[in-house]
């Protein structure tokens, strides 16, 4: 089958899987398996969608940041990189991407970086309408297959790009991604997906305004001897090997 689609899986129905819409400052997690691609779209502009990923057979196994790029020589990601495992594996690809920048540097915010940002609306008081900050909300959901604070590590904020400038600081780019903007990933292995839509840390607007997701899966079988992710580096064809290998 072919590794990717440009057009929404909702237009196949014999491969839809699934969609559904995520309120900006949610959260939420799914098992996704091999051969599975997932498209993320930014339905507002100025999006930020936070991601963790874990083999879902065995979880000690999860996405190693720093390997994703030093393997591919690159400080950020977009089409053709994929996203690699600390053994070495390919957890997903990017086959698909209408942004062409993703901040892999900047982790998530806190609690308390938030409230120092925009106030604090805690549940009691503001019940849906609280602040929500990306590490609690990994953590809830990391929470659900029985992990924790221990299983946390440094992510993907996909939809966001974070420069150097030329003091030497990381400098958030406002208004990188526009409604419409889509991402692709394609499942190489069968994983743990634990996703968060609160803004990114960096992110300088000076009120509290998370911006809507939406989520879309589809069938389309895992990647050719051609595909462009395999063949972005040498360094990728080992780690389709190595993922090969293992899910056979």
């Amino acid at each position: 089958m072919s590794s990717s689609s440009s057009l929404p899986a909702e237009s196949d129905p014999a491969t839809h899987l699934w969609s559904e819409a995520l309120p900006g400052g949610s959260h939420w997690s799914y098992q996704i398996r091999r051969g599975t691609t997932l498209r993320v779209t930014d339905l507002e502009g100025g999006a930020n969608f936070s991601v963790l990923m874990y083999n879902s057979a065995e979880c000690l196994e999860r996405l190693n940041v720093p390997d994703t790029l030093k393997a591919q020589h690159t400080a950020h990601l977009t089409r053709g990189n994929v996203l690699y495992s600390d053994m070495g594996r390919i957890l997903a690809s990017i086959v698909q991407d209408t942004v062409g920048w993703h901040d892999p540097l900047c982790g998530v915010a806190d609690a308390e970086l938030m409230q120092s940002k925009y106030g604090q609306h805690r549940y009691q008081d503001y019940r849906n309408d609280m602040y929500r900050n990306g590490k609690d909300s990994l953590l809830i959901e990391l929470g659900k297959w029985g992990l924790g604070l221990r299983d946390l590590m440094p992510g993907v904020n996909f939809f966001s790009k974070v420069v150097v400038n030329p003091g030497g600081s990381l400098q958030f780019v406002p208004g990188h991604s526009r409604a419409g903007d889509y991402v692709d990933l394609r499942f190489e292995m069968d994983t743990l997906l634990a996703v968060s839509s609160a803004p990114h840390p960096l992110d300088t607007s000076p009120i509290y305004s998370p911006k809507q997701i939406a989520l879309c899966a589809w069938t389309t079988g895992t990647a050719p001897q051609s595909d462009a992710c395999r063949l972005h580096c040498p360094e990728n064809q080992r780690g389709f090997a190595n993922t090969e290998q293992y899910c056979r």
